[in-house]
């Protein structure tokens, strides 16, 4: 049979692989026919689309036990809170059985070693990067800083450097901004060059914007090593890293800046791998919409810059949402993996984005894929993948297998016993707030306040001094004036009463005359 032919020889892998199903064709699945994914082009990135309801998720989480169980670490984001369930092994029920039968491919019911993260105050390993490690540049991206406010933000992290201050979190950054545009606005022009006080203001807002996304709880210390992602176990199965983030969907830019700051710190810390047989870390971003449809031009241009760049580093970054026209064409461009699930027809703009959907994959001669896209069932979806030499398989409808681990959450009692079981949690855990800028100006600012007192006092008591020796002076002068005045007076006087005393006499005497 041609068509079993075909699928057999493009899916058929020298290197390490795993199945992630069987082929279907006319609507049944075609024994023999196995479709695998190379775990050698993983690196290359992927995308997992489809309508809702159609088993995006169950397809996320078969990829990230087969990674783990090859050794390699990946990294979940959980926004649905339902992804926990890998940790236990899963049940088996009548559909799991009857699945299996038709793929002719054993199921076996497994846990994954896993390690539960956060952004926010929800239980489990801190996720923290400091204001310093993201640097001026990308820190304005993040703002949508202009390219005025971004010279001043420049200044900014300049400043701290040359005065070791510490920038940590948010209220270190807010702190030496308003010195710059307060009290230090004199120093810093006079080093660094003018600061526009609208700039500055306009700073201050997107900053209040980005803290109102509770960035605050992101920023600071202890910080985050993306080295501890990598981590394996000790029957060598990567960790499978979940971050809870059921509590962030509505705040896109704290989840865009944490994806940007990520992304960021493994690209400048992981060393050039080249080809490997596997990549080290798998990244898979669940309703990957978010992170696109809030972010600015310059964070979208950084993200993309990543996601083209990061492939070396022996890092895959897969992206999980309803339709593929949610990922710019740019990255799309880029996605070596594509599973594509069910979508729904039911306007005349759903039919149009259906056929734009269908000309991003391979064409083939075996499958109506406008009209089959609309008729796929839960756990069936169209897969494409690189080979080793970076052509893209054929494109093959796909009845996936069902997951080994839960497909549920965990319970409350699992929960804990995952969150007690980690060493993570105490390293990242505990609370640090060590010296840093917010402390050092306020100590400064402080300093100068008391020593403006101290001045202010000392001439207020010279003024005082000098007000006692002139009053003291004018008494004395007043003094020596109206002992003057007196005496002159007397002496006035005197010369009066003796005047008429004389006139009496003189007149006394001309009469007795």
């Amino acid at each position: 049979m041609e068509f079993e032919k075909t699928i057999q020889e493009g899916y058929a892998f020298e290197e390490d692989y795993f199945s992630i199903g069987s082929a279907v064709f006319e609507g049944e699945p075609v024994k023999g026919a196995v479709v695998n994914i190379p775990l050698k082009t993983l690196n290359r990135h992927g995308l997992i689309s489809g309508a809702t309801g159609t088993g995006k998720t169950k397809t996320l989480q078969i990829i990230a036990e087969q990674l783990s169980a090859n050794g390699v670490g990946v990294l979940l984001m959980d926004f649905k809170g339902d992804l926990s369930g890998v940790a236990q092994p899963g049940t088996t029920n009548k559909h799991v059985v009857h699945r299996h039968e038709m793929m002719e491919q054993p199921w076996e019911a497994e846990g994954f070693p896993v390690e539960l993260m956060s952004l926010s105050d929800q239980e489990g390993v801190r996720l923290r990067a400091t204001v310093s490690e993201f640097g001026p540049v990308l820190f304005s991206k993040i703002l949508g800083a202009n390219d005025t406010q971004q010279g001043i933000i420049s200044i900014l992290f300049k400043y701290c450097d040359d005065f070791d201050l510490p920038l940590l979190d948010l209220k270190d950054f807010r702190k030496v901004l308003q010195f710059i545009s307060n009290e230090g606005k004199e120093e810093i022009e006079e080093e660094y060059g003018k600061v526009s006080g609208s700039s500055v203001g306009a700073i201050m807002r997107k900053l209040v914007e980005l803290e109102s996304q509770g960035a605050d709880l992101f920023f600071g210390e202890k910080s985050f090593e993306v080295e501890d992602l990598v981590r394996t176990d000790r029957d060598g199965r990567g960790f499978i890293n979940i971050i809870r983030l059921d509590d962030i969907q509505d705040r896109p830019k704290l989840f865009s800046t944490f994806m940007l700051c990520l992304l960021s710190e493994i690209y400048q810390k992981f060393p050039e791998e080249g080809d490997m047989d596997k990549p080290k870390l798998a990244i898979f971003i669940d309703e990957a919409h978010l992170v696109f449809s809030e972010a600015s031009r310059a964070l979208l241009d950084q993200l993309e810059s990543i996601v083209k760049l990061i492939r070396s580093k022996a890092v895959g970054v897969f992206f999980c949402t309803q339709n593929p026209t949610d990922i710019p064409d740019s990255v799309l461009s880029q996605l070596g993996l594509k599973v594509q699930h069910a979508l729904r027809a039911f306007t005349a703009k759903d039919r149009k984005s259906i056929k734009m959907v269908a000309e991003n994959y391979p064409i083939t001669e075996f499958y109506d894929v406008d009209q089959t896209l609309t008729q796929l069932g839960i756990g069936e979806a169209f897969v494409t993948v690189l080979n080793k030499k970076g052509i893209p398989t054929p494109l093959v409808h796909t009845l996936l297998r069902s997951p080994s681990s839960r497909m549920d959450i965990l319970t409350n009692k699992e929960r804990k016993e995952v969150l007690k079981s980690s060493r993570l949690i105490d390293e990242y855990n505990q609370v640090i707030d060590r010296e840093s800028a917010h402390e050092i100006l306020g100590k400064k600012l402080e300093k100068a306040r008391k020593e403006q007192e101290a001045r202010e006092a000392r001439e207020a008591k010279e003024k005082a001094k000098r007000s006692t020796s002139t009053r003291r002076r004018s008494r004395k002068e007043e003094s020596a004036f109206e002992a003057f005045i007196n005496h002159t007076t007397t002496r006035q006087i005197g010369r009066t009463v003796a005047r008429e005393l004389a006139r009496g006499l003189l007149g006394v005497l001309g009469v007795k005359r």
